[in-house]
């Protein structure tokens, strides 16, 4: 039975589920498609997956599986920096789309920048994936300031989002103000900061005020924001149940204000050696 579906934002026009199912890291794979399945019949209609997750098989599995028509389920999936070549970009989408058992994604992300390789050439193929029909937007994950605006003026097509590490603890304002400058929208990858935030006092005690978790109070805090993404993962069914119940109640502007100060911490998660680029100071 669906509880609640997440309501759509608009971003250049195209509306998109503010909070996705995020199917990153599956501890146990044999559950993977019963959770994604779980997902989408608690009302998820935005499913985030990756070549380089190596979950777009249980996505495909589970998107076949569900009652709900394919037209109606958001579809994000990332090209890796190691297909970054055009050539070797073409043939990942080909295979992610096999993978996934569909004929198009909602979205198709570079998944991190590759200075190896001319970005001119990767936008170009990224464009030239949606050209042909095979993703109905294209965004960025992982881009800094620098490299958004280089995309931005590169890519023939508008971008729809830069997927990047945001949460409580991070200070992303100079990647949230460049964003908003070209109209892309900011999803955000471990949102509750690998369960940092269920520990934390200051957010525990809004939740207490609200009724509600930390986890909740900190997926409110980033959709609250203008244009913000999130796609949280969940690995059982309450969490997957609780992380979209989050919109019969508003943080007031000193609740959104006191969870903000928190990224003075300015602790980043995500930070691999081999592609990582030079980060954004705050």
């Amino acid at each position: 039975m669906i509880k609640q579906t997440s309501p759509l934002i608009s971003v250049g026009g195209i509306d998109i589920p503010s909070i996705g199912f995020g199917t990153m890291l599956f501890p146990e794979p044999e559950k993977a498609v019963e959770l994604i399945s779980c997902a989408i019949d608690s009302g998820y209609r935005h499913i985030d997956t990756a070549r380089k997750y190596g979950s777009e098989a249980w996505v495909g599995e589970a998107i076949s599986a569900a009652s709900v028509p394919r037209k109606d389920i958001w579809v994000t999936t990332k090209v890796t920096e190691e297909n970054a070549k055009a050539d070797d970009f073409a043939r990942s989408v080909e295979l992610s789309l096999k993978t996934l058992q569909l004929d198009y994604v909602d979205l198709l992300l570079i998944h991190w920048p590759q200075p190896a390789v001319p970005l001119e050439e990767t936008i170009g193929a990224l464009v030239k994936a949606k050209q042909e029909g095979l993703a109905q937007n294209i965004g960025i994950s992982n881009f800094t300031v620098e490299l958004v605006h280089k995309a931005a003026q590169i890519s023939s097509e508008p971008l729809f989002t830069n997927q990047v590490e945001y949460h409580p603890y991070i200070n992303q304002d100079k990647i949230l103000a460049v964003c908003r400058h070209y109209g892309i929208s900011v999803t955000c990858h471990v949102p509750l900061a690998r369960g940092r935030v269920l520990t934390d006092p200051e957010i525990i005690k809004i939740a207490q005020f609200h009724n509600k978790s930390p986890a909740q109070i900190t997926l409110k805090w980033l959709t609250q924001q203008e244009n913000v993404i999130t796609v949280p993962r969940a690995l059982s069914k309450k969490q997957i149940a609780e992380n979209i119940s989050i919109y019969d109640f508003n943080l007031s502007d000193g609740e959104m204000d006191i969870i903000s100060s928190l990224r003075k911490k300015n602790m980043r998660l995500v930070d691999p050696e081999v592609r990582r680029p030079v980060w954004d100071t705050p």
